[in-house]
């Protein structure tokens, strides 16, 4: 095989696949990408078993051909060379041996011949839908924070994808919050649910683009999930089991409705935070009548409180909180006001967008599930 590459074009198609490279492994194919060429197109693979990452890189093929190489090494090389307009070749033996050429620098490394290497596996692209990738990022972006890794229950580490009368909702709780994320589908689809691990979530955050244009693919199948964007495709296996029953821990009922600026809130909540040390556990108190919710906390260090002119439905009401887990809530919604609502000072609050596009369910200190 024989191959020419730009170096920006290569470096980019590396950071790509490297997010499905094993670091934690005694296995050299984990460890390990495969370079492809055949039929006038040159394709990077990576594996780590539970996540497989495929994208397609532009290149002049000499001699078609392919190899696998130690994921590290041969990325180090290829940045270590001097300018991004770079001309890259390599260059393999019938024996793998791969000889990597740019400017002056001559390196010789072994490679493994591909029949070795974990193929992608296949799946029906049958049942899928499509969204625009700024969507797509933006909802794992409002969603991820509340998902914890626990050894008892998988779930919490992944999040729920529900597909139903063309609404795509995003799920996930980490058994002190959760946030719902609904996005409206520009089509017909057919319904479907699967968990997905947050992990793979956040690698297909960091590669697509902020582009309202693009759109990916999301196909579904029953023991993967696979998205395909830019000529490239991420596919992940999905959690096994049930999801939690979401809908019993939601409701429309309410004692007290707060309608309050964003922005003043999460500023008063993220002031009071600085009182806190990082391994203290004190609350935020939530003090609701009339117009103003005044917000205080008593900590190691001080006393502070401070208040905020709101819109205020219902009873008067007295409540506390971990701040960290209101404000970060509040740090990905995109509207300037927010409604928050209660029923008692022993139940979850709600805290919601007008139109029910972002709910995050968060409990006070006193409630446990």
């Amino acid at each position: 095989m024989n191959l020419k590459f730009q170096k920006a074009q290569l470096v980019n198609a590396l950071s790509i696949v490297m997010k499905a490279v094993s670091t934690k492994t005694s296995s050299v194919i984990l460890e390990s990408i495969l370079i492809s060429a055949s039929d006038n197109r040159v394709v990077l693979d990576a594996t780590d078993t539970e996540l497989s990452i495929q994208t397609e890189v532009d290149a002049v093929i000499v001699k078609a051909g392919g190899v696998v190489l130690n994921a590290k090494l041969f990325s180090e090389i290829v940045r270590k060379f001097d300018s991004t307009e770079s001309l890259i070749e390599l260059d393999v033996d019938n024996d793998f041996k791969t000889t990597i050429k740019c400017e002056q620098a001559v390196f010789n490394i072994m490679g493994i011949d591909p029949v070795e290497f974990i193929p992608m596996p296949k799946i029906d692209r049958d049942a899928f839908i499509s969204l625009s990738q700024f969507s797509l990022k933006e909802v794992i972006r409002q969603t991820e924070f509340s998902t914890a890794i626990s050894d008892i229950n998988r779930m919490m580490g992944g999040e729920l994808i529900d597909v139903k009368n063309n609404v795509a909702k995003f799920v996930t709780l980490d058994g002190h919050r959760m946030s719902i994320r609904n996005i409206e589908l520009m089509g017909e689809y057919e319904d479907q649910k699967c968990v997905v691990p947050i992990k793979s979530l956040q690698e297909v955050m960091r590669i697509i683009d902020s582009d309202t244009q693009k759109n990916v693919n999301i196909y579904f199948s029953k023991d993967h999930i696979l998205f395909e964007f830019d000529k490239t495709l991420v596919l992940s296996r999905i959690l096994d089991g049930e999801f939690f029953r979401i809908e019993s821990m939601l409701s429309n009922d309410y004692d007290t409705k707060v309608n309050v600026s964003r922005l003043k809130l999460q500023n008063a909540i993220e002031q009071s935070m600085i009182l806190i040390r990082e391994n203290e556990h004190k609350p935020m108190i939530l003090d609701i009548e009339n117009g103003m919710l005044k917000l205080s906390v008593n900590s190691s260090l001080g006393f502070m409180d401070a208040k905020v002119n709101i819109e205020k439905s219902g009873s008067d009401l007295k409540i506390a909180f971990n701040p960290k887990f209101l404000v970060d809530a509040l740090k990905v919604i995109d509207d300037d006001f927010v409604n928050i609502y209660f029923t008692n000072a022993k139940s979850p609050c709600f805290i919601r967008d007008d139109k029910n596009t972002y709910t995050y369910l968060i409990l006070p200190v006193n409630f446990i599930v």
